[in-house]
């Protein structure tokens, strides 16, 4: 395949900051490249078995978290509450599904953002966009958006931090069962989705003490204290990623092992470009968002690229078209992937496309246009006989008003300004994240 973690390098690349110092710039790599893994290899094929079952519809995928990381707002605070959100999505979802929910947080990497222009321009002044921590900072200012090869050293321990963190609530208590109460956050608990979660929460509770009884408690039965929730971000600065990238000593594979499954967005995606070159050589699950522009037999030529075995488990389509076209566009590529026969999971990232523009100047999404998109895309499935996977979810489990509309949290133009603290893109509080999961749990039934 005359594949090498290198390789990326000979292609035409996109998204990708113009380092002033490419002395500076090699030696971190060369230091990052010396640096531990991030994950284990194992876990990686851990993940990719557990999505062949999302795609054989036997499990459901969870993915959700940050629109991009921030070293500011670097709390344990941030991380427990993202935490604790996705298990109250996992037990609501597992609860109307009655699957396994397999659970990546888009967390402890998810530091880069693709942007739709070089510049930006505020009182007639323009300087290099803001792309993410990693590479810049969001300041405006002159110095603070010149790309610093240092920050990627500084998302690399954030994101060991971020990840042993992770491993300590999954391992140590937090997850389990007979906590479920004390998942629910405190600013949800006096809203009827609070009640309807610890009506939830009643239920589990009752079904506990009856395997108590018949001797199963969290004890004996690892499954019922403990969980496990998978790394994920989108591997756009490569630089960083081929630094992290390593050969197993098992099988002699390559793995990115920053994270156990990336992603490549929709800007990203060219076919003779250097992200696809690079991801076709790693064995890691890995993903790629679908929009609208999306054709056919660029859709098919992309998918024998990156799975070219047509492995279960390795390939997972994000579905992005937004609430008013995912029915003229995302029918027919579903269709021709069924009639090619290609093994894919296929989920719904319902944030992407409904970016609006409030009447107050903020750059936001509409809850009803999220729930809209989401209900097509199973509906889609389901008149096509084939598998919805799962979903995919920009979010945080901090109170934040960045996201209009919903019943659970009112929130309307006006509001915005008040807690809008996002590095990027808006995203659903926790309050409207697991009132969609309610949603999507009563859709699923239906």
């Amino acid at each position: 395949m005359n594949w090498t973690s290198k390789s990326w390098r000979n292609f035409p690349i996109k998204q990708q900051p113009s380092y002033p110092d490419k002395e500076i710039l090699k030696k971190v790599e060369e230091k990052l490249s010396s640096y531990p893994p991030l994950i284990f290899a194992g876990e990686a094929r851990t993940l990719k078995e557990n999505l062949a079952k999302v795609g054989r519809g036997e499990a459901f995928l969870l993915q959700g978290g940050d629109c991009a990381e921030s070293f500011n707002d670097f709390k344990s605070s941030t991380i427990k509450n993202l935490f604790k959100l996705m298990l109250q999505m996992n037990m609501v979802l597992m609860y109307s599904t009655g699957k396994p929910v397999i659970k990546v947080g888009r967390v402890a990497g998810q530091f880069a953002k693709p942007r739709s222009s070089d510049f930006e321009e505020i009182n007639g002044v323009k300087l290099p966009s803001y792309r993410g921590d990693i590479i810049n900072n969001i300041e405006f200012s002159e110095k603070a958006r010149i790309p610093n090869p240092n920050n990627m050293i500084q998302a690399y321990y954030q994101g060991s931090a971020t990840m042993n963190l992770l491993r300590a609530f999954s391992r140590g208590g937090l997850a389990d069962l007979n906590m479920v109460h004390q998942w629910n956050l405190d600013f949800i608990k006096d809203n009827p989705l609070g009640q309807r979660y610890d009506e939830l929460s009643n239920k589990i509770d009752k079904a506990m003490k009856f395997m108590s009884a018949c001797g199963l408690n969290s004890k004996n039965t690892p499954q019922l204290h403990q969980t496990t929730i998978f790394t994920s971000h989108e591997a756009l600065l490569l630089n960083y990623e081929e630094a992290l990238t390593r050969q197993d000593e098992t099988t002699d594979e390559w793995y990115d092992c920053s994270a156990h499954m990336l992603w490549i967005g929709d800007r990203t995606r060219d076919l003779t470009d250097a992200h696809i070159e690079y991801f076709r050589g790693i064995e890691n699950p890995i993903g790629c968002k679908v929009g609208p522009t999306m054709g056919e037999d660029e859709l098919i030529e992309l998918i024998n690229i990156l799975n070219p075995k047509n492995e279960e488990g390795r390939l997972n389509l994000i579905v992005r078209m937004g609430a008013d076209t995912i029915k003229e566009y995302y029918p027919k590529l579903l269709k021709r992937v069924k009639d090619e026969e290609l093994h894919v999971v296929w989920s719904c990232d319902p944030m992407h496309g409904n970016i609006e523009k409030s009447s107050t100047g903020f750059k936001t999404r509409n809850f009803d246009n999220i729930l809209k998109e989401v209900e097509q895309f199973f509906e889609i499935h389901k008149e096509m006989g084939t598998v919805a996977g799962g979903i995919h979810l920009e979010m945080t489990g901090n109170k934040v008003t960045e996201c209009t509309g919903s019943k659970s949290t009112p929130i309307t133009d006006d509001d915005l300004s008040s807690r809008y603290h996002t590095q990027c893109d808006p995203r659903l509080n926790a309050s409207q994240a697991l009132e969609l999961a309610f949603m999507l749990g009563d859709v699923i039934k239906d």
